[in-house]
């Protein structure tokens, strides 16, 4: 199967604004991408690219003062063979994980797990720890929100998500891996 992926994003900047993008292919992908993988840029912009800690490629750029207008189209190889089903997959406590699975435990701007905690234990606390706690959170999140592009608006919170029960791809992310976050399971939304 071919995915056809891409993008158009425009700002318009009063200044010269310096920018972070994180819009490629992760590299554990790129194989499988045919054809160029390129961001392009309307005006032309120097661009560095750089790995963050997560190993995502990113660009850093300065846009210029007035409009700017980012785009890439890329094709993408995939088997289209569903996600693996592991219902016996075991919780391991949080004294047993990794140093580095740590982060993903923690909240964060989007996932505010100071306000999600109790009632994700109430929600969640009484289901297998494991694969089934994990699904019972993803069927909460698919059940709870309701997908529409015209429900989008980048400063919305988990707990935003959840009161508002409305929001885009992100949103469901956000509250599922904050409630696994609040449950001791560490979790990273990855596009």
């Amino acid at each position: 199967m071919q995915i056809s992926a891409g993008y158009e994003i425009i700002y318009d900047c009063p200044q010269p604004t310096p920018m972070i993008l994180c819009l490629s292919v992760h590299p554990s992908r790129m194989p499988d991408v045919t054809g160029p993988h390129r961001i392009a840029f309307d005006p032309p912009v120097v661009a560095r690219e750089y790995r963050d800690g997560f190993g995502n490629l990113c660009h850093r750029i300065v846009a210029p003062a007035g409009r700017l207008t980012i785009s890439s189209g890329i094709v993408v190889r995939d088997s289209g063979t569903p996600d693996q089903v592991v219902p016996d997959a075991i919780q391991h406590p949080v004294q047993d994980l990794p140093d580095d699975l740590l982060v993903f435990l923690l909240g964060s701007r989007y996932c505010d797990t100071d306000r999600l905690s109790d009632l994700a234990w109430s929600l969640f606390g009484g289901t297998q720890p494991g694969w089934a706690r994990v699904q019972a959170i993803c069927d909460y999140v698919h059940d709870r929100i309701t997908f529409g592009y015209e429900h989008a608006d980048s400063t919305r919170t988990a707990w935003g998500g959840h009161n508002d029960r409305l929001g885009v791809c992100r949103d469901f992310a956000h509250l599922a891996i904050t409630f696994c976050r609040c449950m001791n399971i560490p979790a990273r939304y990855c596009t």
